[in-house]
């Protein structure tokens, strides 16, 4: 740094130069400028450059200014570094926030999915276990059921709650066979069933409840048809005393010796006119009937190899063989027994 003259030694230097130049001037070692004389009465004057008087005061405030400068520009300079550094660490943490918040996104879906993947695996679980117990209650219901083909004592007990009710079966062997099925079709039908002839948990349900269809008549022996059940009723004084699977016209269109018919079972009161004690064969050529009991010109009850639990004939009132022989020997169905049909 450069030392400025103080204003003390200044003064000193200038005094201290007076005399040395008058004495140069008197001696005329100096001579004057050009001729011109000095005027009377006036001082000599010293010849000093500006640039002696004035140099260090102005080398000083340069100085300074450049200090100034430089200062600042090193300060700007500072300032441009700390705001570069700045944005460094800000570029830094804003890189790093995303990275963080990738990764967390990143492990959120993850979790999630194995979130979802956990809650399908127990839905599955779930759905399984829930399948497996129903084929076990389903394994359990089946092994109470009864159907076709059973034997044994559980049978017998149902052939026996059968007859009790007054469903036709005429015997109690413990072997479900074609006429524990026609019993049991029977006792659907009547308690609005579906017919499948297995005596599953409904069935059972209507054998404990001892469901029996009601008796439109009210007075002697009457042979009643409920046609919309496809039931074979003997009622005595307005009680029913047996009911039979039945198959009436199933309502198609056929044809007969050049001529169409509509296979339909008539509605109303009727009687027994005439009857055949055997095999009879239809005058149609429609087949065979076992002991035929008619009611109304070509229509009769009468036995057969085929009685569904749906209409199935041709107009007639199907029954089973064993059956139409109970109304014959057993029960009675002379000429004349009501037979009424709704």
């Amino acid at each position: 740094m450069r030392t400025v003259p103080s204003l003390r030694r200044r003064k000193a230097a200038a005094v201290l130069g007076v005399p040395v130049v008058l004495a140069l001037a008197l001696a005329g070692c100096a001579p004057l400028s050009g001729d011109t004389e000095p005027q009377p009465g006036a001082a000599p004057t010293a010849s000093v450059s500006p640039s002696d008087d004035a140099g260090p005061a102005s080398d000083g405030a340069q100085g300074r200014a450049e200090q100034d400068a430089q200062e600042k520009a090193d300060q700007e300079a500072a300032e441009r570094e700390q705001a570069e550094r700045q944005a460094e660490q800000d570029a830094a943490d804003e890189a790093a926030a995303k990275e963080q918040e990738a990764a967390e996104k990143k492990a959120a879906e993850k979790a999630e999915k194995e979130a979802e993947q956990k809650a399908a695996e127990e839905a599955a679980e779930k759905e399984q276990a829930e399948q497996e117990a129903a084929e076990k209650k389903a394994a359990e219901e089946r092994d109470k059921m009864l159907e076709y083909g059973d034997s044994g004592d559980r049978v017998v007990a149902l052939q026996e709650r059968l007859q009790e009710l007054g469903y036709f079966l005429q015997d109690a062997d413990g072997s479900f066979g074609p006429a524990t099925q026609q019993a049991v079709w029977a006792l659907q039908k009547a308690a609005g069933q579906y017919r499948d002839g297995v005596v599953g948990p409904k069935t059972q349900d209507a054998l404990d409840d001892g469901v029996r269809p009601a008796a439109h008549s009210s007075s002697g022996k009457v042979v009643e048809i409920d046609l919309d059940r496809q039931l074979l009723m003997t009622v005595e004084d307005g009680k029913v005393t047996r009911i039979i699977n039945a198959s009436s016209g199933n309502g198609d269109t056929y044809e007969a010796k050049g001529r169409s018919y509509h296979a339909t079972t008539p509605r109303g009161s009727y009687a027994v006119y005439m009857e055949r004690n055997g095999m009879h064969e239809s005058t149609l050529e429609l087949g065979s009937m076992y002991r035929p009991k008619y009611f109304s010109g070509g229509y009769a009850v009468h036995g057969s190899g085929s009685i569904p639990p749906y209409p199935a004939s041709h107009g007639c009132v199907r029954v089973s063989n064993s059956a139409i022989s109970w109304l014959w020997d057993s029960w009675g169905m002379p000429k004349g027994t009501p037979v009424v049909l709704y």
